[in-house]
């Protein structure tokens, strides 16, 4: 793997908020992660990339308690956990926000909000304060919308996105697993978002991971950037210490190599 900031030294100060160690994931014959050792700490957000196929949504349902590993494991803020479901990684902080967002477009953006954990007056919905949290979130998170009231279906892409990702925050979340947020986006779509991603970072120190497909919006909000491929992380490298043009190229030299019928590096 290459590095300019080992992974395994990583936690030597105690701040990784998260560590996978050998992380196995096979579906029948087929071995997807074949030995992920991978880091992020606390308050950073790290850039996951790598061609359409190679296991980044694996790893982040791994993470998440999608999946099971089949070996390796994981370590959250320095202790061993053994995830067996949704659940339990979302009780432990962990939020994901998946491309399809699991919006219902039919609600109100404060009905979204609190989708599964709606707030209630005996048995009656609360919507006063449903509408009072939704509106405060928003605005401390700096997400614009035209009216809170509004049906989900109604909004833009990015605004839909940033609903989603909000709603993560404020269900306790200590970390953001991102998939592929700006995919579909366009540029100021994007920009609302990453501006979003950029507040987290900055006001509230949510270590993130982005899957991204976009190798510019590496650099405009992340710390650090690993290549995945071939089943493990092959490239761990701060942002400051590479280019768009060299993670370009690493991915199109795999191209060449696969086209000429030589075998790629493992």
């Amino acid at each position: 793997m290459e590095n300019g900031n080992n992974s395994a030294n990583g936690s030597a100060n105690g701040n990784d908020f998260l560590r996978a160690e050998g992380v196995v994931k096979n579906f029948g014959a087929v071995s997807v992660l074949k030995g992920v050792d991978m880091h992020v700490k606390k308050g950073e957000v790290l850039g996951l990339i790598g061609d359409n196929g190679a296991g980044k949504s694996t790893l982040l349902k791994t993470i998440t308690g999608f999946h099971r590993p089949d070996g390796g494991k994981l370590l959250i803020e320095g202790e061993e956990v053994n995830l067996r479901s949704v659940a339990q990684a979302r009780a432990l902080g962990i939020q994901t926000v998946y491309q399809d967002l699991a919006l219902v477009n039919e609600l109100s953006v404060f009905h979204n909000m609190f989708l599964n954990s709606e707030l209630t007056v005996g048995p009656f919905l609360n919507n006063r304060a449903m509408k009072e949290k939704t509106a405060r979130y928003l605005e401390d998170m700096g997400v614009r919308i035209p009216s809170i009231d509004t049906e989900v279906a109604r909004l833009s892409g990015g605004q839909r996105q940033a609903i989603a990702v909000a709603r993560a925050v404020y269900s306790d979340a200590k970390m953001l697993l991102l998939d592929e947020p700006l995919a579909a986006m366009g540029a100021k779509e994007g920009a609302l978002i990453l501006d979003l991603i950029q507040r987290l970072k900055e006001e509230r120190g949510i270590p993130m991971i982005l899957i991204v497909h976009n190798y510019a919006q590496v650099f405009d909000v992340c710390d650090r950037v690993n290549l995945l491929r071939n089943g493990r992380i092959e490239f761990d490298r701060p942002v400051g210490e590479t280019s768009v043009e060299e993670l370009t190229e690493i991915v199109v030299s795999e191209y060449r190599k696969a086209r000429q019928g030589k075998p790629t590096s493992g």
